[in-house]
């Protein structure tokens, strides 16, 4: 054969093959690159030269990584690839040569020759820049899960393919050495020649047909067959050929050598076609978008893995199926499809597919032709594109605009409005928080004298109907102490000011001493008072002792109110125990009259009681549960009920406790009365009347001297002239209040001498403002005389407390200090974009995390090397993620400076100022949100 019509022949089977690859690769919107080895680009697409704004020629035979923002890690993902055969969804930033950057996902696997080798790598980078919403993908890529467990699957068919593939490689070997031993035998056979010549023919006809066959693989084998009937009616004409061939004999020696150029080019082309048909494989598997190939009738002839996940058909059923009919809108699919007959290609085309059991997947129509080596088109390349999310985005985000649009309209009709409004409401909060503390100081000012004089005049002689009658004033009067703290606690609640401490105090001795308070109610209904204390329990604990009390004491209360005969049994047992924590129960069990089943779970609102006699019955307000309930969640704890109707109840709850070595203060603790305690002189700084004389009385049974200051500056006077063991404060006074007078006596006097504050307001008793100004303790009306004694004796037993209470007084400090800094996170935005979902918070913050020290880095040094490109691009991309986590928009402006200052490429002082105070504030937020990631995982 003419060595001219087989170089010919070649040269087709060659574009034809290099036509189909390329449609292949420049169907893909996203770049699409090959490199081999060595990291260098051997063939990339349209959409690669526009992302980086390098032509293909200068692209061609460059360094891959030369065009990410990160080099090394671009490399350290290409190795990857090499070692694990592919890599998926790797975030990286390409950069145009003009400086724009684009954030995109790094997909790439590996292709190889017949006998295995790894050849170079196809990269696939989805372009996910321009999105506000890029942490939000990590949330959309959780949804594709199942299509990378569908993966491994589509890798094993690969395999088989290939193994396919090389066995039909191996094939053609096989009948590329039959005719190189067919040309060997026309040195021995003239007619062997005849042979040769005839099987050259229709090898040569046969690579054609095969190549033509590659676009209708459907077909492969009625055209196989029609092959064979040719090749018979072939034999017919050998005879004729025969003399042609005897001929040919004459230049035997002469061919002999163009022969085996032949054969070596055939070898090659060989060689070429199996590489080429792994090309185009690995291009169409690279794709994670559904990818098929339309012949023009409209049938399907190929397709990859993803358009079988999101149809839900097999390759066999999909292959010589109509394409139209995997959409919901048939006749529209067609419309476009005729368009890119058309035009030779579409773009963007909206359409839905459906899977075979009904699901919907919105998605976008890209097709471009194909034609074979005459220019003609046999057929179209389509990639369909998920746009499920994206769609979902963009409604929202069309709804956010609106919504935004008449915010702005409403917001700046009601500014005028909102700033009055405002100021009103902060006197409204001020009048409430002032009444309330008023009402307090009026209310309890009279009870402290009624209930103090009444238990002075109760030890003294009297008739038996006049301790009934002052017994019923005492009962009355406590029920009425309970009731305005029930209420007054409700507010504090109600309007957050509830508060807890964290101080060191001894949990057994203090609940022990708390029990006190009822043995007197417990002797008079008869009952018995059990404690149960688990000894594994340490010492010493820092938490809140007051609230501890105070839900005790409530618990309590009820348990002696709803009991007439038996027992109440107060148990606290170690649950838990670590280096640094405990976790404790403690239960409150009586043997009274129960809770009916369906009362239990209203139990804890607001003024509800078991039933509607229970108040008539047995007082109080309903109150005590609900206030119990508010004082144990917030410190992380739970309480439970258990009761049985006429057999009893019993209330438990968790709290947790941090683990000390600390000396506890014994602010806490009662004291029993100390015979051996004399020689106490103490001045009374108060200016009620009734509260002077009761103090007298008081401080007169306890053996103790006293004098009496009305106001703080006769106070102050009275130091100077005598000598006092220890000050009993009041707060509230006119000339000079406690607070004030505290804060001269321990700086302008510089006295050390114990004072105890005595306040009637329990709403704005603040213990860091006591400690503030030096105070030792303080006591609230009315006063107790055991807790008062306590507190005497145990701040002048122990003197040694002062050291404690001054590290602890700076400990509060520097907490109330820590509590007043700038919270520059809040998650609420973060928690409705992820509807609640902690996983999906803890990824993104997670990200947050990985991404915002790297952009701070790079602005820092792009700043220093004077990198205007990267800084305002490093800027840029730190922008989005304010809002997301919550941030003040004052931060994104900062860093939008920035920007502006990174395009006027001026390096002034103020540029240095704001990246530092960037800095600050993302490293200080990096730990906001390491904190609330810990806080979300400790809780699922």
């Amino acid at each position: 054969m003419d060595p001219s019509v087989f170089n010919k022949k070649i040269e087709i089977i060659n574009n034809q093959v290099s036509k189909y690859a390329r449609s292949l690769i420049e169907a893909s919107l996203d770049p699409l690159i090959t490199i081999n080895t060595a990291g260098k680009i051997t063939d990339m697409n349209e959409a690669t030269v526009n992302i980086t704004g390098v032509n293909r020629e200068r692209l061609i035979g460059t360094d891959f990584f030369d065009y990410f923002t990160e080099p090394q890690k671009a490399k350290e993902l290409y190795q990857e690839a090499f070692t694990k055969g592919s890599i998926t969804d790797s975030p990286l930033t390409l950069l145009h040569r003009k400086g724009k950057l684009t954030d995109v996902l790094f997909n790439g696997s590996v292709y190889k020759d017949d006998h295995g080798n790894v050849l170079g790598v196809v990269i696939v980078s989805r372009d996910i820049a321009g999105q506000k919403w890029a942490l939000d993908l990590k949330i959309a890529n959780k949804e594709l899960a199942y299509q990378n467990d569908e993966k491994e699957k589509r890798a094993a068919e690969l395999v088989i393919a290939n193994k396919e593939l090389a066995y039909q490689n191996d094939e053609k070997g096989k009948r590329a050495d039959e005719l190189i031993i067919a040309n060997k035998e026309l040195l021995f056979q003239n007619k062997e020649k005849e042979n040769r010549a005839a099987e050259l023919v229709i090898a040569n006809k046969e690579l054609l047909f095969q190549n033509k066959e590659k676009e209708k693989r459907a077909d492969e084998l009625i055209i196989a067959n029609k092959e064979l009937l040719f090749q018979n009616k072939e034999k017919e004409k050998r005879a004729a050929e025969l003399v042609i061939a005897n001929k040919e004999l004459l230049f035997q020696n002469d061919e002999k050598e163009k022969r085996e150029i032949v054969n070596k080019e055939l070898k090659e082309l060989s060689n070429t076609a199996k590489l080429d048909s792994q090309y185009t494989l690995s291009l169409i598997e690279a794709s994670r978008d559904p990818l098929v190939t339309i012949n023009t009738q409209g049938k399907i002839t190929d397709m990859n893995e993803a358009t079988v996940t999101i149809t839900g058909m097999s390759r066999e059923e999909l292959k010589d199926s109509y394409f139209f009919d995997y959409f919901t809108e048939q006749q529209k699919a067609r419309e476009v499809y005729q368009e890119v007959f058309e035009k030779g290609s579409v773009a963007d085309s909206p359409l839905t597919l459906r899977h075979k059991n009904g699901k919907l997947t919105d998605v976008l129509f890209n097709g471009s032709v194909y034609k074979n080596e005459k220019g003609n088109v046999i057929g179209v390349v389509v990639v369909a594109r998920d746009i499920t999310d994206q769609k979902k985005i963009a409604n929202e985000l069309i709804e956010a605009r609106v919504f935004a649009e008449l915010a702005t309209e409403i917001a700046e009709g009601a500014k005028i409005n909102a700033e009055n409004a405002t100021f009103i409401a902060e006197n409204a909060v001020k009048a409430k928080q002032q009444f309330l503390s008023n009402m307090s100081h009026e209310i309890r000012t009279p009870m402290n004298a009624i209930i103090g004089f009444t238990k002075v005049v109760l030890k003294t002689d009297l008739t038996t109907k006049q301790k009934e009658y002052l017994d019923a004033i005492k009962m009355s009067g406590d029920a009425l102490i309970v009731l305005i703290n029930d209420i007054l606690d409700l507010a504090k609640v109600d309007a957050g000011k509830m508060t807890f401490e964290k101080t060191p105090f001894k949990m057994k001795s203090s609940i022990a001493a708390m029990l006190h308070l009822f043995e007197t109610k417990i002797q008079e209904k008869n009952l018995r008072l059990i404690q149960e204390y688990d000894n594994k329990i340490p010492k010493i604990l820092i938490g809140d002792p007051v609230r501890l009390h105070q839900i005790i004491l409530n618990l309590v209360s009820n348990a002696v109110k709803f009991t007439t005969k038996g027992k109440i049994t107060v148990s606290v047992d170690l649950l838990h125990e670590d280096t640094d924590n405990v976790i404790i129960q403690f239960s409150v069990t009586d043997t009274g009259i129960g809770i009916p089943e369906e009362k239990i779970g209203k139990i804890f609102e607001n003024f509800q009681q078991a039933s509607s006699g229970t108040s008539r019955l047995y007082g109080g307000t309903g109150l005590g549960l609900a206030i119990v309930k508010q004082l144990i969640e917030p410190q992380g704890g739970t309480i439970r009920v258990k009761s049985n109707l006429n057999e009893g109840s019993t209330f438990s709850f968790t709290l947790g406790f941090q683990k000390t070595n600390i000396d506890p203060e014994l602010e806490n603790e009662i004291m029993e009365l100390d015979s051996e305690i004399k020689n106490i002189k103490v001045l009374v700084v108060e200016d009620i009347p009734l509260n002077q004389l009761l103090m007298k009385t008081l401080l007169d049974d306890f053996g103790f001297a006293r004098d009496i200051a009305e106001n703080g500056k006769i106070a102050i006077e009275k130091l100077k002239e005598n000598d006092y063991d220890i000050v009993l404060m009041d707060l509230q006074m006119p000339e000079m209040n406690g607070f004030e007078a505290t804060e001269y006596i321990r700086n302008t006097m510089n006295s050390n001498i114990p004072i105890i504050a005595l306040t009637a307001d329990v709403t704005t008793v603040d213990l860091a403002k006591c400690r503030a100004v030096g105070m030792n303790d303080y006591l609230a009306k009315p006063v107790d005389e055991k807790v008062l004694y306590s507190k005497i004796v145990g701040a002048l037993k122990k003197p040694k407390l002062a050291k404690v209470t001054t590290a602890l007084n700076k400990k509060r400090e520097e907490e109330e200090i820590a509590k007043k800094k700038i919270k520059y996170t809040d998650l609420v935005y973060l928690n409705q974009r992820t509807k609640s979902n902690p996983t999906l918070m803890m990824e993104m913050i997670s990200l947050y995390l990985a991404q915002t020290p790297p952009l701070v880095s790079t602005i820092k040094q792009s700043l220093a090397e004077k990198n205007w490109t990267l800084l305002g691009s490093a800027a840029h991309k730190i922008i989005p993620s304010f809002a997301i986590m919550g941030m003040s928009p004052d931060f994104e402006n900062m860093a939008k400076k920035i920007q502006d200052f990174a395009i006027s490429q001026e390096k002034t002082d103020e540029i240095d100022d704001l990246v530092l105070e960037l800095e600050n504030i993302c490293l200080q937020a990096c730990i906001e949100l390491q904190e609330e990631f810990n806080t979300i995982k400790n809780t699922i």
